[in-house]
């Protein structure tokens, strides 16, 4: 079995333990300067993964694994993008994927939780009054967030925060290929894969 052509190499992130900064923070801070990095590189070959994703207790770990081929992965750690971070995470050399590991996806996790966001879309949308909007979608419509691992961004465009849903995907034995990564790292429901290992 051949390792999926995008992810043939992986680099390893670990979160140090800091007395001023919470992990939740510290995940904050690297991961917008991850999705920065992406952004400004204007790649989509470049995968993450959470070694240490666990549902119970819900946590991504300290660890994030960044995969890809190696020109990428060079490219991505020549530029200055962990500046600021470089006291608070300690960077693995790059090293060769497991060939016969099992793959999976992880990608993002959406949910329109807020009733207040779901108004307002309405409103946008239709043309509707605060009232037609509060008749149209009642309080008792607001959903439990979901119990999966999130990093709390904030929009670069609006300044908004928003939570980060990852979900990974089942085991499987085979890499799968689609359009690449999101400018977040991640796949789609029936897109890139990641070796897991």
């Amino acid at each position: 079995m051949q390792v999926d052509a995008m992810t043939t190499h992986y680099i390893d992130l670990t979160l140090l333990p800091d007395p001023e900064f919470s992990q939740a923070h510290l995940w904050r801070a690297l991961y917008a300067k991850l999705h920065r990095a992406l952004v400004q590189l204007q790649t989509s070959a470049i995968g993450v993964s959470f070694p240490q994703y666990q549902l119970k207790p819900q946590t991504l770990g300290q660890v994030l694994r960044l995969h890809g081929e190696i020109a990428p992965l060079e490219q991505l750690m020549a530029t200055d993008w962990l500046k600021g971070m470089r006291d608070h995470v300690t960077v693995a050399s790059l090293a060769p994927a497991p060939a016969q590991a099992p793959h999976r996806i992880v990608q993002r996790q959406q949910f329109k939780t807020s009733v207040e966001r779901l108004r307002r879309r309405r409103m946008q949308r239709k043309g509707e009054t605060v009232e037609q909007a509060i008749a149209a979608i009642p309080d008792s419509m607001e959903r439990r967030p979901p119990r999966l691992p999130y990093v709390q961004l904030r929009s670069s465009s609006n300044g908004q925060s928003f939570y980060l849903w990852i979900e990974q995907g089942p085991l499987q034995a085979l890499p799968s290929t689609g359009r690449g990564f999101n400018a977040y790292g991640l796949g789609q429901a029936s897109g890139d894969s990641i070796p897991w290992f």
